[in-house]
């Protein structure tokens, strides 16, 4: 487990599992969070006990039904008794109340405003990247300017390969986002996207300026990660952030 590196408030509070620790067998070995991916139930319930007390949170995390969609829900507006709520992002201005995302290759993005009264996690694969998850979670904010964003555990640069239709789909939201891809030797229509520099662009976009984490790369760094697009069946690590 280690929290994210930025300047936020000291009363913002933060905690990003890795694999390590934690009861899951091959292929989940270690601390999977992940409650979909057909591991034992027990193993999953006590793994997430075991984060959230090496994390000291103040309650369970509010786990969300992500379905790389764009929805953000306002937690202390959310009935969750009935079981998780279909969305890929959250937030809250209540004190010890925990926004959660799972990832295993898409992006994490923790929220905070500069006053420490709001905290927000979003979960951004591609596909909700390009659709706006980031700028739905920054909606929920009185002033997106005033807000700082912190870029968890993804796919790395160097190891994220997609198809024409991933590049032409953001160039068609922003041009910009052309300097985020690099042809693939030698393969025809295929492109190295770099997940990181993207919601950067979106972020900066939004009026978001400060930005960080970043540098990651689930992929490569198999001892620490887990990652969906090298093991297929595997676990899930969560990114979660609260107000003390």
């Amino acid at each position: 487990m280690f929290h994210a590196d930025w300047p936020a408030p000291s009363h913002v509070q933060t905690a990003v599992s890795t694999r390590a620790g934690g009861v899951s067998l091959p292929p989940y070995d270690g601390l999977n969070l992940g409650s979909h991916v057909n591991d034992m139930h027990e193993a999953v319930l006590l793994n997430r006990q075991l984060f959230r007390q090496g994390a000291k949170m103040p309650a369970e995390p509010c786990w969300l039904n992500q379905v790389h969609g764009t929805d953000c829900v306002v937690l202390e507006q959310t009935d969750f008794s009935v079981g998780p709520f279909a969305a890929d992002a959250s937030t809250t201005k209540i004190k010890g109340v925990v926004s959660v995302v799972l990832t295993a290759d898409c992006l994490p993005v923790l929220f905070c405003d500069a006053a420490g009264t709001q905290v927000a996690a979003a979960h951004a694969g591609w596909r909700g990247l390009v659709d706006g998850v980031l700028e739905q979670t920054l909606a929920q904010f009185a002033d997106p300017r005033t807000v700082m964003a912190w870029l968890g555990p993804a796919i790395g640069p160097t190891a994220f390969e997609v198809g024409n239709e991933v590049r032409l789909a953001f160039i068609q939201k922003d041009a910009k986002a052309a300097a985020a891809f690099i042809a693939v030797p030698d393969k025809t229509d295929k492109w190295l996207a770099d997940l990181y520099q993207l919601a950067a662009l979106r972020l900066n976009a939004s009026g978001v300026s400060g930005v960080y984490g970043g540098g990651f790369c689930t992929y490569s760094d198999k001892e620490r990660f887990y990652s969906y697009r090298r093991d297929g069946q595997t676990g899930r690590m969560a990114s979660c952030i609260w107000l003390d």
